[in-house]
């Protein structure tokens, strides 16, 4: 993953929530929780509400010191890297940048 933009504040010694409406492949959430921590975050914690199996063994691969907390875990990621069933792409869903494949409105 790209890191585009980046302004935290001081995080020496505090407890961090990193929070994602999805963890798919974890490439992002390994890059951000490497990321916080190297600032010095005491601890940090990966909350989530969607999660594929593969992000949940990435993060314990790359980042066994950081818990993920996920309201539900789907069952697999499609050629797309999108969660099955899942969601799609939340940032898609989000910003629109997707065409819309559902059911159209009234």
């Amino acid at each position: 993953p790209t890191s585009y933009y980046e302004k935290l504040p001081p995080l020496q010694g505090r407890h961090v929530l990193l929070l994602d409406p999805m963890l798919a492949t974890g490439g992002s959430a390994v890059a951000a929780a490497a990321s916080i921590l190297a600032k010095g975050a005491a601890e940090v914690r990966f909350v989530c509400v969607v999660a594929a199996p593969q992000g949940v063994a990435r993060m314990a691969e790359h980042q066994p010191e950081v818990p993920v907390f996920a309201a539900a875990l789907d069952r697999d990621l499609n050629d797309r890297a999108y969660i099955l069933p899942g969601l799609g792409d939340f940032g898609d869903r989000l910003f629109g940048t997707e065409p819309h494949t559902g059911i159209p409105p009234r």
